[in-house]
């Protein structure tokens, strides 16, 4: 169900906005984000972005910054981020319990996040042994409202040599883990750059261990992020 502001339910758009200022801020709470950047990510009218800024305003979700945007307040970090597990729950389950593909999950999260109740969340989390990722490698908040991020770096930044384990996979493409996918590269798997070329070129890497060296261009490595070990 809807996330609550002061008893009253504060609605599915503005938990959207909520949730992707997060996602722009990168998490941060300070972080301040533009009403282009808002705008662009949710196909909308700069007009139509501002004046939920102002109504998030008035529900004291984000402060404002004039002429550089807003930043999510405690309460909004907190709506974003019990949306966020809400999310990131439903896609577990909708992949390990109901045998969606990863790539179809996103979509479908994207709708029940909004819908269920706190009882609901807490069964599913029950039934998936409070999972702490989900099946892209995202952190799940925890029902406390902590997010837990593990340290990594794209894979386009490694160099030859570099050995490490991939942690998680953007989930913004489906063409992209589709791809990986029918590779068998997957969150938790081990990898070596073998190879790497200038100017933007692929990056060739082995993952777990295989024979078989994947050519991954721009568009997977920064898809991708990674622990490096060596």
């Amino acid at each position: 169900m809807p996330a609550y502001q002061n008893d009253r339910p504060i609605g599915v758009a503005v938990e959207d906005y909520v949730k992707t200022i997060f996602a722009l801020a990168d998490g941060s709470t300070t972080g301040i984000v533009t009403t282009q950047a808002l705008a662009a990510r949710l196909d909308v009218s700069a007009a139509s972005a501002s004046a939920m800024m102002r109504k998030l305003e008035v529900l004291a979700l984000v402060a404002l910054h004039p002429y550089h945007g807003v930043a999510l307040t405690p309460a909004g970090t907190g709506v974003a981020l019990e949306v966020l597990r809400h999310h990131r729950l439903l896609e577990l389950f909708l992949a390990q319990e109901l045998g969606l593909s990863w790539d179809k999950v996103h979509d479908e999260a994207e709708v029940l996040e909004h819908a269920i109740s706190e009882e609901l969340e807490a069964l599913i989390a029950l039934k998936l042994g409070n999972p702490t990722v989900d099946p892209h490698g995202d952190p799940i908040p925890s029902d406390d409202g902590r997010l837990e991020e593990e340290a990594t770096v794209v894979l386009e930044q490694l160099d030859v040599g570099n050995l490490g384990t991939l942690v998680r996979v953007s989930d913004a493409d489906p063409e992209v883990l589709r791809y990986l996918d029918a590779r068998g590269i997957r969150p938790g798997g081990t990898f070596e750059v073998v190879d790497k070329q200038p100017f933007g070129g692929p990056l060739f890497a082995r993952f777990g261990g295989a024979a078989d060296v994947h050519p991954l261009g721009p568009g997977l490595t920064r898809a991708m992020r990674v622990r490096c070990d060596a």
